[in-house]
């Protein structure tokens, strides 16, 4: 059987399922490939910006977005007793790309990518053990299904892929930490949710600790985030009841509503917990497997560019290897070649870093409350507008479609 066209994509998120979009309008047949036995629900609000967004607009579901958006006032400051410290409302920065104006839980895009790759075969609740290459293929063997023949294997499964650790090598080879953790998860709370009155309020408490509360997109829905500063733990990774025991002993007591929502955390089944760090890598591919969005060059959360990474990338390997035809070696160079640089911007941190998203003194906090006051001023307007112009430092070339294509 030719296999010639077949391309196995591990990863159901968001990098995955639009490269498989892309794949299959090119005349590749895609396969994909997800540990999850179906779309993971949840998570936080993403930004769409820049070349990510543009993407989108590509793949015509800027509409379908936009009803799913997420309505969002601006970001404030608020102290332990719930009082204003700082805001920084969207209308101080419209028209100047700081702000964006298509905010969408991660969830309702994967969504939306995923009704984008209609007709593509999903392999859910499995992932790749082995891979064995050879000049024609490679012959993926699955922890459930039976072992299959493709011509590539793309990894887009995130910050701790198993098709990076099975081609490049163990993650601690790649992986950088960046000094702390942070836990997802939604709340339903419907007196906490009105309070919010469609802000998104973060609270910091000494220690590096950080509390967020933000809108969901369904009545009642409180999307919350708990994060802290910490030398690297000793921890399973899948053990999500020993993170929230973790996140409780941390953060009890705290003050603001942050007892309110680890109450909250208890019962949510969206919980996710991660640390923050970046993937640094010499090259984006190794013979017939190459890496795309957190796989092969996660950000982290703190540069809020992670999203537009993922659709740029899928965007550009595909349009590459459909150049390219059959010559996988010329359309993964072309492909690293043009993403390397857009990357190293992405991943440089935003002023302060983690010490800015989680001051550990109290002295720190009053600093960081002062400078979110002066973000609408010389020279703070200007760092911030330097950050998010990153999204969209690349100039994506136009990839001919053939007419028939879905």
């Amino acid at each position: 059987m030719d296999t010639d066209r077949d391309i196995l994509v591990s990863g159901g998120g968001i990098a995955g399922p639009a490269l498989a979009h892309w794949l299959r309008r090119h005349g590749f047949n895609p396969t994909v490939v997800e540990r999850a036995p179906g779309p993971r629900p949840g998570g936080q609000a993403v930004d769409l910006r820049g070349a990510g967004r543009t993407v989108v607009e590509r793949m015509g579901l800027m509409e379908r977005v936009r009803d799913r958006c997420v309505e969002q006032r601006g970001i404030a400051l608020v102290d332990r007793h719930g009082r204003l410290s700082a805001r920084m409302p969207v209308e101080l920065f419209e028209g100047e790309g700081i702000v964006s104006e298509i905010e969408i839980l991660r969830g309702d895009l994967a969504d939306l990518l995923l009704d984008a790759t209609g007709g593509v075969e999903h392999l859910w609740d499995d992932t790749v053990t082995a891979l064995d290459e050879d000049a024609d293929g490679v012959t993926v063997t699955f922890e459930n299904a039976p072992a299959r023949r493709f011509a590539l294997v793309i990894g887009a499964d995130g910050l701790h892929s198993a098709v990076r650790r099975l081609a490049f090598g163990p993650e601690q080879d790649h992986y950088r930490p960046l000094g702390g953790y942070h836990a997802w998860f939604t709340v339903h709370d419907p007196a906490l949710a009105r309070d919010l009155d469609s802000w998104f309020l973060m609270y910091n408490a000494p220690g590096g600790l950080v509390a967020g509360a933000r809108p969901g997109r369904l009545p009642g829905e409180v999307k919350a985030s708990l994060g802290f500063r910490s030398a690297p733990l000793a921890h399973d990774r899948r053990d999500t009841a020993a993170h929230k025991r973790l996140l409780a002993e941390r953060f009890t007591g705290a003050g603001w509503e942050v007892d309110r929502l680890l109450a909250g955390m208890r019962t949510a089944d969206d919980f996710a917990f991660d640390s923050f760090g970046q993937i640094r890598l010499d090259h984006y591919s190794r013979g017939r497997v190459a890496l795309l969005g957190d796989a092969g060059y996660s950000p982290s959360p703190l540069t809020g560019l992670g999203t537009s990474l993922a659709l740029v990338g899928a965007y550009l390997l595909a349009g590459e290897l459909a150049t390219a035809r059959s010559d996988f070696r010329t359309a993964f160079t072309r492909y690293e070649d043009l993403m390397r640089p857009y990357v190293a911007q992405a991943q440089e941190l935003p002023p302060g870093g983690l010490n800015g998203y989680a001051p550990d003194s109290a002295l720190m906090i009053r600093l960081r409350a002062a400078s979110m006051r002066w973000m609408g001023r010389w020279p703070l307007r200007n760092l911030l507008a330097a950050q998010f112009a990153k999204a969209d430092a690349i100039d994506l070339p136009d990839y001919p479609v053939p007419a028939h294509s879905g």
